[in-house]
């Protein structure tokens, strides 16, 4: 087992320019759990796109990563808008309860195209160690040429080395992170690369796999079969867990079997309680095999730094979604969790400060709002009302027309 901190890496903030709908958002002060509400179309899946843009730019090269969004960069532009698209995080490395917090480091990355062809035009990484001293870049790159300051704990005083990529459309961080003399850099390629989005699909997690365990759920839930044989064989007390957590919520399954066919296909039988034999998955509900999948996920016994969930309410009761809502804010204690959701009974379990109202503005870009940044959505909430129920009667300001409640 993979020794993890006790306090995983967090992202604290997120800036955004000119990606899409997100001419120009801020996400700050985020919190372990962040919950992304509004309509159709409102720039939720965009913003998860931010995140699967960063790791594929990190694993794959700024190039593939533009190409598999379109036929250029012009298509990841606002649309009539000009100039670089942004990215910029703040987020702090993992460490041991009791240890002194680290550092806040920022991340700050700007691609632009030059004769159709994408390339790195800033990116920089800095921290800002104390009082009122002035941020200290330890990372500054523009066009492929700049320079990293090695050693564990950059500082002013340590040295600068100058290094220049192979070109102008190679990201610093991806190819100076594979070096152990630059461990923060190194820090932040591994969190970026290891962030994990999830769509969970019940069709895909009815497949027949090859046998043979998998550490991790895959983005579809495909290798569903794959990750509950590869927790028994290695954590079984773990994997009772979760169907001791299943059974809490759907009380007639007493446990879900991984059964190797004789063709070397695995599969997945679902026995429940009243029953001397178990059924296939592909015959078990989609609500219990949804709600399967994201126990697995969220007992993960080294889960990914961050995850992010599309609309978990899918195919689940409504009266699961609080109870998977809690689920959730107890994972954070190991990972980060970001979700997007049109349900509110999900979000009648979270608090105000921990979800985020998305819709687009006059102009066509998306504006976005903490909850409890909203004028008197905190009052009412001490005074007993919950997050759903003010939502769906347009407290938000979301969905109306005159921007008051209906």
């Amino acid at each position: 087992m993979i020794d993890t901190p006790q306090v995983p890496p967090r992202v604290e903030g997120i800036r955004i320019g000119n990606f899409r709908a997100l001419r120009h958002v801020a996400f700050d002060h985020l919190t372990p759990l962040t919950a992304l509400l509004g309509p159709n179309g409102s720039g939720k899946s965009t913003f998860f796109d931010v995140f699967a843009f960063l790791s594929d730019c990190f694993s794959d090269g700024l190039r593939r990563a533009v190409d598999k969004r379109g036929v250029g960069l012009k298509d990841l532009r606002s649309r009539d808008s000009e100039g670089a698209i942004s990215f910029e995080i703040a987020y702090r490395e993992g460490y041991s309860r009791g240890a002194t917090k680290p550092y806040l480091i920022t991340y700050h990355l700007e691609i632009d195209a030059d004769g159709g062809r994408p390339f790195v035009a800033h990116e920089w990484m800095r921290w800002k160690r104390s009082g009122r001293s002035a941020p200290f870049y330890f990372l500054k790159y523009e066009r492929g040429e700049g320079s990293v300051v090695t050693g564990d704990v950059p500082e002013s005083e340590d040295r600068r080395v100058a290094r220049a990529l192979s070109g102008p459309e190679v990201l610093a961080v991806s190819t100076l992170g594979q070096f152990a003399e630059n461990p923060r850099v190194k820090a932040l390629r591994d969190f970026i690369t290891g962030w994990h989005l999830s769509h969970l699909s019940t069709r895909d997690m009815r497949v027949i796999p090859e046998a043979g365990p998998q550490e991790r759920l895959s983005r579809t839930g495909d290798n569903l079969v794959n990750v509950i044989q590869y927790l028994g064989e290695r954590y079984p007390d773990r994997l009772d867990a979760i169907f001791e957590a299943l059974r809490r919520r759907v009380p007639q399954i007493e446990r879900v079997i991984p059964q190797t066919l004789p063709s070397g296909h695995l599969m997945l039988m679902v026995k429940d309680a009243p029953f001397s034999e178990g059924v296939q998955a592909r015959y078990a509900s989609d609500g219990t095999m949804k709600l399967l999948a994201y126990l697995v996920q969220l007992h993960d016994p080294t889960p990914p730094p961050l995850i992010g969930i599309e609309e978990p309410e899918n195919f689940l009761h409504p009266k699961l979604l609080r109870e998977l809502a809690e689920e959730c804010d107890q994972a954070t204690a190991n990972t980060q969790l970001i979700i997007t959701t049109h349900s509110p009974f999900f979000i009648n379990a979270l608090s105000a400060k921990q979800v985020w109202a998305m819709a687009r503005d006059a102009s066509g870009y998306t504006k976005v709002t903490r909850v409890a940044e909203m004028d008197r959505i905190q009052a009412m909430v001490d005074a007993g009302a919950v997050l759903g129920d003010l939502w769906m009667e347009n407290y938000f300001q979301i969905g109306d027309r005159d921007g008051e409640p209906a």
